[in-house]
């Protein structure tokens, strides 16, 4: 399971869709009930606070003194008071004095009228009703409603602040303002109701990001399992290619998308590979074949001799036969193993800077006697031309397409070499007016083993890689080869390779 979770790409997936939908439902839900809380007490606040300023209306319409009744400061020591329109009753000498705090218990004994609009706003008798309470400033109860709660408390006064304040007590949303005299005006309300369906909305939020959240889920899981099976498809076809079965291709998903370029690099890649494994199985077969028949040569000359008593030229021919027979051998032997090291790039090609015409006019002194005995006249443009590369590789690039000139060509015919240069490549040209090479042979010539004229070939012990060879020594340089010919015409080889950059187009070095 904890391997499945760590490496599976599906749950990786899964697990990150999973953690980014539940982080947006959780902040959505969040808010969401932080807004409908808010929206929901607000509404309480305003409906109290409506009712708070309602009864501070009224309880400014009732001060401590009466209607008539203002307070004026006295100045000078001790700044005692008087009551303009209040007189009090004329003292009897040797009456006691009136008693202490008789004046407040005057202002406590005050009367609150609530006018039927204010009234209609606490109605006792609604499950929801309001209830208020009215203090004065000595903290006595002016005035209460039947429906207040016995337990309620005055406020803490303050300070010299006279704002309406909020505040929670015991399942009770309560306002309260002190007046500018001191008197304190109350008004609350039960929220258990509206708590109690803000739980119910928390539960209905939390039901319906639940369901989200599954269905989420399930569709993330459907898509990573839809964006997941053409890789599974892919490595399964993989697995079958690699067990054996090359001729096998990934199916192509439509319409074309990532995985679809995917699969076309990866069967041309198998393309490629199979091509390689049927090349090399040719390879194989043609190379046993080749060698087949010189050993047989080997074998039926020695039995022959041995048969019984030869003289001694019999002897002497059946060993220049067998020795001509063994070059033959080492000849393709050779081949095959450069042939090999081309292929795996064991022998690293030099690097050097030598003049393209020097070798070239080395590979034609080499290959003027043969040009002798058959009459071919070897005709030559070679400009000194640098290069930077492996000079005895391309050395045997240049014998061998004279050689096939020469094998391939009518007696007294003519061989031409020349060198040009084009843009950033050097060409080599080899033409002759031989017997040329037939549109459906052509395509074929740079293929291992193959002869166009098989017969002659066969018999002068050529090989059929000379051409391949050539091809793969050019390609390692960055190079290639092309061939153009006619039928009964003649042949031109081509071989284009990139020129020293360090060489100006006048070609001398900077």
């Amino acid at each position: 399971m904890r391997l499945l979770l760590t490496h599976s790409i599906r749950w990786r997936l899964q697990l990150w869709l999973g953690f980014l939908l539940l982080l947006i439902l959780s902040g959505f839900c969040l808010a969401v009930l932080q807004l409908q809380r808010d929206n929901q007490l607000n509404r309480v606040d305003e409906e109290l606070e409506l009712r708070v300023a309602a009864l501070s209306d009224a309880l400014r319409a009732h001060p401590p003194f009466g209607p008539s009744v203002r307070r004026l400061p006295f100045p000078g020591p001790g700044r005692r008071e008087f009551e303009e329109g209040f007189k009090p009753p004329p003292r009897v000498l040797g009456d006691p004095p009136p008693p202490i705090g008789e004046s407040e218990g005057r202002r406590s004994r005050r009367e609150l009228t609530l006018s039927p609009e204010v009234e209609g706003l606490f109605d006792p008798t609604r499950p929801e009703g309001f209830y208020f309470s009215v203090w004065s400033r000595g903290g006595n109860l002016i005035k209460g409603s039947t429906n207040t709660p016995p337990a309620i408390a005055l406020p803490q006064r303050p300070g010299r602040d006279t704002r309406i304040r909020i505040r929670m007590l015991e399942g009770n949303r309560e306002a309260y303002h002190f007046t500018e005299l001191g008197d304190c005006v109350l008004v609350g309300r039960s929220i258990l109701t509206d708590l109690a369906a803000m739980r119910r909305f928390t539960w209905l939020l939390i039901g319906a990001g639940v369901t989200v959240l599954a269905f989420g889920l399930g569709g993330g899981w459907w898509l990573t399992t839809q964006a997941i099976r053409p890789i599974e498809e892919i490595s399964a076809s993989a697995g079958r290619i690699s067990a054996g079965n090359l001729s096998e291709r990934i199916k192509v998903v439509e319409p074309p998308n990532e995985l679809s370029r995917l699969a076309d690099v990866l069967n041309s890649a198998f393309a490629r590979l199979e091509s390689s494994f049927s090349q090399q199985k040719q390879f194989t077969a043609d190379a046993s074949h080749e060698l087949r028949t010189p050993l047989s040569v080997l074998i039926t000359e020695t039995q022959a001799t041995l048969a019984r008593p030869r003289t001694a030229p019999e002897y002497k021919e059946t060993i220049e036969n067998c020795l001509a027979t063994a070059q033959q051998m080492r000849r393709l032997a050779e081949s095959l193993l450069a042939l090999a090291r081309l292929d795996a790039e064991q022998d690293a090609l030099k690097q050097d800077r030598f003049d393209l015409s020097a070798a070239a006019r080395e590979c034609v002194d080499l290959i003027r006697p043969l040009a002798a005995k058959r009459g071919i006249e070897i005709q030559c443009d070679l400009p000194t031309t640098n290069l930077l590369g492996d000079r005895e590789a391309i050395v045997q690039v240049i014998t061998n397409l004279l050689s096939n000139a020469i094998h391939y060509n009518r007696v007294g015919g003519q061989v031409r070499i020349a060198i040009a240069t084009e843009n950033d490549a050097v060409l080599l040209h080899v033409i002759d007016t031989g017997i040329g090479i037939g549109p459906e042979d052509l395509p074929h010539v740079f293929e291992r083993f193959y002869r166009a004229d098989k017969s002659r070939a066969q018999a002068e012990g050529r090989s059929g890689l000379g051409l391949s060879i050539c091809e793969a020594i050019v390609e390692s340089h960055g190079g290639r080869i092309d061939i153009q010919s006619e039928l009964g015409a003649g042949t031109q080889f081509t071989v284009r390779v990139p020129r020293d950059p360090r060489e100006d187009p006048s070609g001398s070095l900077p």
